[in-house]
Order: structure tokens, then sequence, then C-alpha cells
């Protein structure tokens, strides 16, 4: 029996479903990799991104290789090039890891009709969640629309079941690979048509592997107050490994359990902190995959102040929240650390996102999909989540009144200004008296400094305090209507 796997968001050889399952049950395997041209025209995700799976499919690649086995790619329309290839090369079965997203699942749903008319079965397994949407529901049998219900169920579903990861595939071996003519390379970033950039957070299986070991072995035991440092390395870096599935969540998660085995100093609130963010992620994929419209629009219509009309004035706003010339420091080293890297850290995704939409007053969704354009771990459900999290339209019960003071929490979390100098080098010679609000500073110590506001260095865009003043009472006009 011939198998095709094929490869999508699950760039791995451990803790893969879809290929331990084609290597056991064919006599040959076909891994295969499809280029949605369609996606990839959009830019829909930016260079960043594309560059950081390039990398991961030249791991995965090589991976295959010293286990004999060829990795196949092909360009096109996804379900033409995977029902052509499922015709060209004889396959009798198809494997592949299910998405969640809603263009994917009609996608796959289309590849599984066409594929039925010509006798090919289909295989498809649970992958990128450690529970689908349908394993975590509440009394009712229902979805659930609050993270704190989901995360109670989530473990008790952990301890029931007590998942662990699929070692690689013993049988994938030479002889399982099927042999057609030389492959030819993988394209560039370039031939995509994207520009060639290096990813920042290296990409792969084995930096996986080696980013998790890393990360278990250290700042986990300390993640509570680390993952909010935004100037230390102090988070596991592992989301675009995530996105790209060159990890599993199970892995993941077994890994971190693993610390207590262990003993030593093993912070149990540390790690259960850290699990809890792959818990919110889960969340995230159960919400996308049960009510589909978030993609189009808000989880729920909340009482929320509307955003600025368009126009000059807004686009102005909008493309200086962009470049990180607001005024603000935490938020322009936070959108700069973004443009140049293509990642950017927790906390600081929160305070411009609030940033954007309760002082700017700007609507969430141009948020989104700037994120999606730059982001290397552009993941629709989570990025999606989090925006919606933070304009107050999402699963969260709190209303729109969750505002962050960008000096304080600059303050309170880059207290030597180490974060905003990495990436506002315009500041790099400012006090750490002055470096979260420059604007304050006099003219003589401007001089002094080299950084002359409102020339070297932006003015803020607007007053926190006012801005705030003003979201609250938009937003009580709409409560006493």
């Amino acid at each position: 029996m011939r198998g095709i796997v094929w490869f999508r968001r699950d760039l791995r050889l451990h803790d893969q479903p879809a290929l331990t399952a084609a290597c056991r049950e064919c006599d040959e395997i076909i891994p295969l990799f499809v280029f949605d041209d369609s996606l990839l025209q959009s830019h829909v995700f930016g260079a960043a991104c594309v560059n950081f799976m390039l990398g991961c499919l030249q791991e995965l690649s090589m991976s295959l290789a010293e286990r004999g086995v060829v990795l196949r790619w092909r360009r096109g329309n996804p379900v033409e090039e995977v029902v052509r290839a499922a015709r060209e090369w004889k396959a009798d079965a198809l494997y592949w890891n299910r998405d969640y997203e809603p263009a994917t699942i009609e996608r796959d749903r289309a590849v599984q009709q066409r594929l039925a008319q010509t006798g090919v079965v289909v295989r498809t397994f649970k992958d990128h969640v450690v529970f689908e949407s349908e394993e975590i529901r509440g009394a009712t049998g229902d979805p659930l629309q609050r993270y704190s219900a989901y995360r109670t169920r989530w473990w008790a579903k952990w301890q029931a079941t007590k998942p662990s990861p699929l070692p690689i595939p013993r049988a994938m071996t030479a002889s399982k690979n099927a042999v057609f003519p030389a492959s030819p390379p993988l394209p560039s970033a370039l031939e995509l048509g994207y520009d060639l950039v290096t990813p920042w957070i290296e990409p792969g299986e084995r930096n996986a592997k080696k980013r998790l070991q890393w990360f278990i072995e250290g700042p986990i035991h300390t993640y509570g107050n680390g993952r909010n440092m935004p100037g230390i390395d102090g988070s596991s870096r592992l989301s675009p490994h995530f996105r790209f599935g060159t990890v599993s969540a199970c892995t993941a998660i077994s890994a971190a359990l693993g610390a207590f085995a262990k003993g030593g100093r093993a912070s149990r609130a540390d790690v259960m902190i850290w699990i809890d963010e792959l818990v919110w992620r889960e969340f995230f994929q159960q919400v996308l995959s049960a009510f589909p419209r978030v993609v189009n629009g808000p989880f729920r219509n909340a009482a929320v102040p509307p955003a600025r009309e368009p126009g000059p004035e807004r686009n102005r706003l909008f493309q200086a929240w962009c470049d990180g010339k607001t005024g603000f420091p935490i938020v322009d080293a936070g959108m700069r650390q973004l443009n140049q890297t293509g990642w950017m850290h927790n906390r600081v995704r929160m305070v411009v996102a609030s940033f954007l939409v309760k002082d700017l007053r700007l609507d969430w969704q141009s948020g989104e999909r700037y994120f999606m354009q730059r982001l290397l771990d552009a993941d629709v459900a989570a990025n999606n989540g989090n925006w919606q999290w933070c304009a107050a339209t999402g699963t969260d019960a709190m209303r729109g009144y969750r505002i962050f003071n960008p000096v304080l929490q600059s303050k309170k979390f880059d207290p030597d200004g180490a974060y905003i100098r990495a990436y506002v080098p315009e500041l790099s010679g400012v006090a750490t008296r002055w470096i979260h609000e420059p604007h304050v500073m006099s003219l003589d110590e401007q001089g002094r400094v080299g950084c002359r506001i409102g020339a070297d260095y932006p003015l803020p865009l607007v007053d926190h305090a006012q801005a705030r003043r003003e979201y609250l009472d938009l937003g009580q006009q709409l409560v006493t209507r």
C-alpha cells in the first residue's frame, strides 16, 4: 500500500500522528508539502513568517533524507495539487493532521470529496492541539465560552487520559521511500514572492527541541515574573514553533510536567502558569473551531466605544503606531521589535493593542491584520483571540474598560529601560528617570543626551489620561442609552 503524508503546519517527525500511522500501515510513503499560491499572493502573512516556514521545511527535508525518505513539494491550488499528486503517484491513501481554521476546513473537505470519487482512502488525525473542540464541552454539550471553565475541564481531561507524545516512527527507513525522479530543491522566499530575511528565532524541529530544553531547565522556574519582563529572555519564545508544528503541544506540556519528576528547584506555580498559556492557546483554537464567525467580526456585540471614523487623521495615527513613532517608548519599542524581528513580547503585545484600541480609538481589526502580516507566529486563532480580548469583544466577560497605562506598564515591567533602549536607539542616552516619559525632560536635558523631543523622537500622539477619560465617557454613554 502506498500512502501520501500531507505535511501542513506539523513540520516535524516526533509526535507526528499522520506520519506514524502512514509508516505503520503503508509499504511506501510519500511526504508532501504544497505551497498555496493564492495564500502566498494575498500576503496575509509576511516575509518573516514565510522565511521561518521555509527554514522549518528545509530541516524537515533533511531529517527525512537522513532516514532515506524524500520530501516532495508542489505549488498551486492545494486541492488540485493534492488530488493530482494522489492520481499521478497512484496513492492508495492520504494522511494528514487536522487544522481548525474555517478556510482550511473547507479546503480539506474539498480534498476528501474529490478523493472519495477516486477510491483513495483519507485518514486525518488530531495534532495541532492536545484536545479538540468536541472533547472539551460544557455540561450541556455546548462549546465553552469562558476560559476558567474550559481550563478546569481541560485539566480533568488531561488527568483522565494522560496523553503522551509519540516517538519518531522506527519503521521510517529507506525501504518505505516511494522511488520517483529527483525532487527539485525547495523554493526560496524570493521565488515565492517575498523578501529574503533571516528569522530572528531559529526555525526547525531541532531548534525547537533545544529551545524547549533550555526553557524547561531554566526560565520556566521563574516564569511567573520573567514572562512579564521584556528586557530579559524570560519566556519560551516557542510560539513560532507551535505555529508551524516543529514541536507539539503535548510534547511541550509533558516536558514541563516532567520537570517535577526530576526534583531539584522545579517551581510548580511557575510551570503551571506556563502550561496555562498553552491551554489558552487551545481555548482560542476551540473558539475558532466552534465559532468560525470570529474571523470576520466580533465574538459578541459588546457595548464598546466606536472606532474613529476613516480619514486622514485616522490614517496618520495608525501609521505612527505601525512605525513605532507614537511618543510612548514601550509602545514604540514593541512595534519596532515586531517590524525588525517578526516577534513581540507578550506583555508588550497587550500594551500596544490596548493603546491602539483605547488610546487612539482605532479598530482592532486593523491591528489584527497588521500583526498577521508581521508575526513569525502568525496564527489566526491566537491572534484573533488576543485582539478580541484586548478590545473586549471576545469571550472574556470583562467590559471594555481594561485600559493599559503605557507609562505605568513601562515603569513596572521595564524599570531600567533595557527593552526600550534595545529598540528605540534615539533614547539610548536618556537617563532611566526619563526613559519612560522622555517628553517631560527639560530642553537642557534633551540637549545633553542628544535627543530633541519632537525632532529626534516624537511627542506623544495623545495624552493618555485624557484619552482614557474620553474612552470611558463614550462607554458610559452606550450603557446609559
